[in-house]
């Protein structure tokens, strides 16, 4: 598969802690360069990039990150903040607690109250797969379709694991017809990212790929 084409499916991604405005700022000057599909920021720059980027390139940000425990209420402010301020797309993280004491209802409820927030904007939904039992991936295959979300994402990155093969082929099998599956965390090579494109993958959550394509720009350069 050829670079681009992968590249064009990579949500290229700087959601650490330390995140400045100049590493931002590169983040994006390489998203644009590389035609990814996204950059993925923490919200609090959402608008500073938005302005920034001035419509060439969809902006996409993260709620109740990493741990998934905030309040519903919170995830749909956080949601319609991050809309109102130009945000495309929006990772949000399950409340893993609650899918573990099997309060299936409250979770697809609270999904369907983030996507309404979200205002027709794209709206993933990640399960942390890492933490979860292969039935309870199964389940989240099924809550998510139900509650109308455009993805179903594996990771934040920030867990015991990222995304592995296995999880992509499963999550394919189970989610419905309607819901695409994004996978981040980890993914190191292009020859990882197109095993996962293989396994049904239409989103790839990652930086490692844009600095595998710099680093090689540079050595032609010399």
């Amino acid at each position: 598969m050829d670079k681009k084409n992968v590249l064009k499916m990579v949500d290229h991604t700087l959601l650490t802690q330390t995140a400045t405005w100049e590493e931002i700022k590169e983040l994006l000057d390489d998203a644009r360069h590389y035609g990814t599909a996204s950059a993925c920021i923490p919200a609090a720059y959402v608008k500073q990039a938005v302005e920034y980027v001035q419509g060439q390139l969809p902006i996409c940000t993260v709620i109740g990150f990493p741990n998934g425990y905030s309040t519903t209420a919170a995830k749909v402010f956080e949601a319609t903040d991050a809309v109102s301020n130009g945000a495309g797309e929006i990772d949000m993280v399950i409340n893993i607690g609650y899918l573990k004491d099997h309060r299936y209802q409250e979770i697809e409820e609270e999904i369907r109250k983030v996507h309404q927030a979200c205002s027709g904007k794209i709206l993933k939904v990640i399960i942390e797969t890492c933490l979860l039992t292969k039935e309870e991936k199964i389940k989240m295959c099924e809550i998510v379709t139900n509650a109308g979300a455009e993805y179903i994402k594996t990771s934040t990155g920030f867990s015991e694991a990222g995304a592995v093969f296995d999880d992509v082929a499963l999550m394919r099998r189970h989610v419905g017809n309607d819901v695409k599956i994004k996978a981040a965390g980890g993914i190191a090579s292009f020859e990882d990212a197109e095993e996962f494109i293989r396994l049904g993958a239409e989103r790839l959550g990652t930086s490692r790929l844009i600095k595998i394509m710099k680093n090689t720009d540079t050595e032609t350069t010399y």
